[in-house]
């Protein structure tokens, strides 16, 4: 089964962090790929820009609508992810704790299974 490890940022936990600690994350990402891609596991995975560089659209009476930036407020939002494969939930929730962020204090690893997936064959 494929699993999305969402890496949930807290703004206000990572800007806590000392420049030593995020450096320390953020390099960590490359022991958990090392780790994902030895075992087979390793699908795909995307670091997202912030909120503040995003647009919104939504589609009114056959209008669409460009919003800047998020539409609601939230002191998580989505910073990236990883794409999984796994045997079980069970390791997914390992693997999702192997990643870095899950050690920050205000920030988690959201462990999503994937219903469906397309590409473009």
């Amino acid at each position: 089964m494929k699993y999305m490890l969402i890496m949930q940022l807290n703004p206000v936990a990572w800007d806590a962090l000392s420049p030593e600690q995020r450096d320390e994350v953020m390099n960590g990402h490359g022991a958990f790929l090392d780790t994902i891609k030895a075992s087979g596991e390793m699908i795909e995975t995307h670091a997202l820009a912030e909120p503040a560089q995003s647009a919104v659209v939504r589609v009114r009476g056959g209008v669409p609508a460009v919003t800047d930036g998020p539409f609601l407020e939230a002191k998580e939002f989505m910073g990236g992810f990883y794409i999984v494969e796994c045997e079980t939930r069970e390791r997914a929730l390992e693997l999702a704790g192997l990643i870095p962020d899950a050690g920050v204090e205000g920030m988690g690893i959201e462990v999503r299974p994937v219903m469906f997936s397309a590409g473009p064959e």
